[in-house]
């Protein structure tokens, strides 16, 4: 069977465990297996137990071993349709969704969903823009309407200025390029302006609105611009106004997605919005569904993420 280019044809393909096993092994080991344990390339294949067995230091390991999917009970077949569904579904999918989809409790696809945008971060320390380059730069606050909380939080929400409660993000926008985001303690310059010289080349065109706390990225290196949201939203090329697209998505997919989200869990839903926005079809680069859950599956390695990491208990599987 060939590929697949549908979650149809996707649950279709997966349905056989050893077709599962090859995929992401070929996508992990593009050569060949690898020991986790001394590096070896060369290995058994024990087909009764699904794993490889090490001709050097005789270890077995399976493909999940160093991945997201290590130590799971889950199958693959399910891990994989569960990715396919993240990547490819604009506004998220929520783990009361995936649990029904695939059979599983609530409780194991939250756990399964947290995993997998972990191999959707990237991290990337090379910065955008460039000579010549336009980068947009804006802050949105993310948390609970006032009128849906109980009204004790609901009080200090009408009587504090608009962002008590909520929590800050910043976005940074390579025009034709790729968007990140990422959660900062507060809109003050240290924090803004600090993010902008660790994700910016100098020499680029930043364009901001008139907040205070970017005064100055001008002697930084950066040609800055701005446009006072008070007057107008769009000065010629100086506007926000894709950053303020990406907002709408990452809004659309956390209130009527996700509904709650957590602080502590924030930066993985940017992680989850990025991933689908930096890879979404264009002209340039005309990804399909597959071509997305390829890269998501070919960035597995390395990570890892335990039930008590995802809880805030780390050190209390520690002292355990």
């Amino acid at each position: 069977m060939n590929k697949p280019k549908t979650l149809q044809q996707a649950i279709r393909y997966f349905s056989n465990e050893q077709v599962c096993i090859d995929t992401v092994a070929a996508l992990r080991w593009p050569d060949s297996p690898t020991c986790p344990k001394c590096g070896h390339k060369e290995h058994y294949y024990l087909a009764t137990q699904k794993r490889w067995k090490c001709r050097k230091c005789a270890k077995q390991f399976s493909v999940k071993v160093g991945t997201i999917f290590e130590d799971s009970p889950i199958s693959l077949d399910k891990w994989l349709a569960g990715l396919w569904m993240l990547v490819n579904c604009k506004n998220g999918i929520s783990s009361y969704e995936v649990g029904r989809d695939l059979g599983i409790t609530q409780k194991s696809a939250w756990f399964m969903l947290q995993r997998l945008r972990l191999a959707l971060q990237t991290k990337s320390i090379v910065r955008l823009g460039g000579k010549g380059s336009e980068v947009e730069v804006d802050e949105t606050f993310i948390g609970g309407a006032a009128r849906f909380m109980n009204p004790e939080r609901r009080k200090r929400m009408i009587t504090v200025r608009g962002v008590k409660d909520k929590t800050a993000v910043l976005g940074i926008l390579d025009r034709g390029g790729e968007v990140r985001a990422t959660v900062v303690p507060s809109r003050r310059k240290e924090y803004l302006q600090g993010q902008v010289r660790a994700n910016v080349k100098p020499g680029s065109e930043v364009y901001t609105d008139a907040l205070l706390s970017y005064q100055g990225l001008g002697f930084q290196g950066y040609m800055h611009q701005v446009v006072d949201h008070a007057e107008k939203y769009v000065d010629g090329k100086i506007h926000t106004n894709g950053l303020e697209n990406f907002w709408s998505l990452l809004k659309r997919g956390l209130k009527g997605t996700y509904v709650s989200v957590e602080p502590f869990h924030l930066f993985r839903y940017l992680d989850e919005q990025t991933f689908r926005y930096n890879n979404r079809a264009t002209e340039d680069n005309p990804m399909n569904d597959a071509d997305r859950f390829d890269l998501a599956l070919s960035q597995i390695a390395g990570k890892r993420l335990t039930f008590a990491e995802v809880t805030g208990k780390v050190g209390a599987a520690e002292i355990n």
